[in-house]
């Protein structure tokens, strides 16, 4: 089923009106690399879109509709909201948490939500949503944003994370556990198959995309991602048909085909080795 098809048609609150008029500029999707591929969207399922809402909207987002479909729009991503149940957060799943930066703690604390400061890493916290999935904060103060290619100086967009965030809020990564060595195995797997750049996140295993850094990490056990509250990841692809078939010719195995929503959005979807559900759009980046 289409992803946003499901989501009910709710009226956007005052509060998220108020709040959306202080936006910064230039919540849009990053541009592709040269695979074609950039972060798009998280999808979430939950109990209260309307909740669910107010709390991105706080952390910085713009509420948008795509079709019938609440989302939220950041520099970077789009976390679009739907209504249903779970199987819990991704707390124990393989793709464990998300984290964007801000400038400032105390922007988001002025918003109303509550950042739990990690005292041994200046800089970093969480917030957490309505549903209890934990978002990860890194202020412009951490001292472990930093990416550094395994071949050579960070160049280009990924030397994005070397220096001051240019907007209130931007999304910087996703963290996958992994058992055993797999991580190792991970990172190879997104950099070939998404064109991705190798490297490390701080003391992490990584891989750089447009608007996304993937961090893993190994000796831990995660459970399949999907029908979990953050139930799937998307890439906003420059051409589908033509990514389905070199993936398809590189060993991915689709759950579904490439479909067309009402919307206008292309879509197909596939699953990692390790259970972390992807989606690849065409034509979100328009909303």
């Amino acid at each position: 089923m289409h992803p946003f098809r499901r989501a009910s048609v709710l009226a956007v609150s005052a509060f998220c009106i108020l709040h959306s008029a202080f936006e910064p500029a230039h919540a849009q999707l990053a541009a592709p690399n040269q695979a074609g591929v950039s972060m798009g969207h998280l999808h979430y399922h939950v109990a209260d879109v309307e909740t669910n809402k107010r709390f991105w909207t706080a952390l910085g987002g713009t509420p948008i509709r795509i079709g019938r479909a609440d989302a939220v729009k950041f520099p970077d991503v789009i976390v679009v909201l739907e209504q249903g149940p779970s199987s819990g957060t991704s707390e124990a799943a393989v793709l464990n948490h998300v984290a964007f930066r801000v400038r400032t703690f105390a922007q988001v604390e002025a918003a109303g939500l509550k950042v739990d400061r990690l005292a041994q890493f200046p800089g970093v916290g969480y917030t957490y949503t309505p549903e209890k999935e934990r978002v990860e904060l890194f202020e412009d103060a951490a001292l472990n944003l930093t990416f550094t290619p395994d071949s050579g100086p960070a160049q280009g967009i990924v030397d994005r994370h070397n220096h001051p965030v240019s907007t209130a809020v931007a999304f910087h990564h996703v963290h996958l556990y992994l058992p055993g060595e797999a991580h190792l195995e991970a990172k190879a797997w997104y950099a070939r198959m998404f064109g991705g750049v190798l490297g490390k996140r701080s003391q992490y295993d990584a891989v750089d995309l447009p608007g996304i850094n993937f961090n893993f990490s190994g000796g831990r056990t995660g459970a399949p991602m999907k029908g979990r509250t953050l139930d799937h990841i998307g890439f906003e692809v420059r051409d589908l048909a033509a990514l389905y078939r070199r993936l398809e010719g590189m060993g991915a195995k689709f759950d579904a085909p490439i479909q067309k929503g009402a919307d206008g959005v292309s879509f197909a979807v596939l699953t990692d080795p390790w259970g972390t559900s992807i989606e690849l759009t065409e034509g979100l980046r328009t909303f």
